[in-house]
C-alpha cells in the first residue's frame, strides 16, 4: 500500500511452512530448499529497498510542497501588509491634517480677553481706551459683534432671569449701535470689572510695569 512505510515493514521468514508453496515453484526448476529461500529473500530486499527509495521519494516531495506552500503562505502575508503600508500611507499623503499630531500643552490659566478691535488698538498705541470695553457688558457684546458675520450662528446671551440661551445672531442687536459708558458713570461694580482685563491685555502688548 502506498501509505504503508516500506521501512517498517518485516521480512518474511521463507524457510517456514506457510511459504512452501512460494518456494516448491523454485525447487521445481531445480533449486535446492536452501536456494529457494535465499532467492525469495533475496527479491524480497531489492523490492523492499526499491519501496524504500520510492518512499523517501514521496516524502521529501510532499515535504518539498508542504514548504513551498508556507513560503507562499508567508510571501502572500507579506504582500497583503506592503500593500496595506501603501495604502495607509497614501491615505496619510493625501489627508495629512487628519493624522497631525496634538501638541500636549497645559491647560491656560488666565481667561482669554477679546476686547473690540477699537480698543485693542488703544491699548498697542500705549492710548486711554474707555473702561467699557473691558467690563463683562462691553466684551459680551464684543464676542456677539464678531458671530454676528454669521447670521446662522448662535450665541449665548443671558436673559433677564440670570440664565444663560443660544439665541441666533441674527436676532442679536448690532453691539455697534449701543453707547459706550463713560468712566465716569460707570457703576461700582462695573468699574471693578475692567481692572484683571484690561491689565492681562496690557501685558500681552508689552506695557511696562511701571504703567
Amino acid at each position: 500500500m502506498a501509505n504503508v512505510n516500506p521501512n517498517e515493514a518485516v521480512r518474511p521468514d521463507y524457510a517456514l511452512a506457510e511459504y512452501q508453496h512460494e518456494c516448491q515453484q523454485l525447487i521445481n526448476e531445480g533449486l535446492t530448499k536452501q536456494q529457494a529461500v535465499q532467492s525469495l529473500t533475496a527479491l524480497w530486499n531489492m523490492s523492499n529497498n526499491t519501496e524504500r527509495q520510492h518512499w523517501a521519494d514521496r516524502q521529501d516531495r510532499l515535504r518539498k510542497a508542504c514548504q513551498q506552500a508556507e513560503e507562499d503562505k508567508l510571501q502572500k502575508q507579506q504582500d497583503c501588509k506592503n500593500e496595506e503600508e501603501v495604502a495607509r500611507l497614501e491615505e496619510r499623503k493625501k489627508n495629512k491634517n487628519k493624522y497631525v499630531p496634538i501638541k500636549r500643552r497645559k491647560v491656560p490659566l488666565d481667561p482669554t480677553i477679546l476686547p473690540v478691535q477699537y480698543a485693542t488698538q488703544r491699548l498697542k498705541a500705549g492710548n486711554y481706551c474707555e473702561l467699557h470695553y473691558f467690563t463683562n457688558k462691553g466684551l459680551d457684546d464684543t464676542r456677539v459683534s464678531v458671530a454676528i458675520t454669521e447670521p446662522d450662528a448662535l450665541v449665548m446671551l443671558p436673559a433677564a432671569d440670570g440664565i444663560h440661551s443660544w439665541v441666533p445672531t441674527a436676532a442679536v442687536k448690532d453691539p455697534k449701535a449701543a453707547p459706550v459708558v463713560k468712566d465716569k458713570n460707570l457703576t461700582w461694580k462695573e468699574f471693578n470689572e475692567p481692572a484683571p482685563h484690561m491689565i492681562l491685555s496690557m501685558k500681552m502688548h508689552d506695557w511696562l510695569d511701571d504703567r
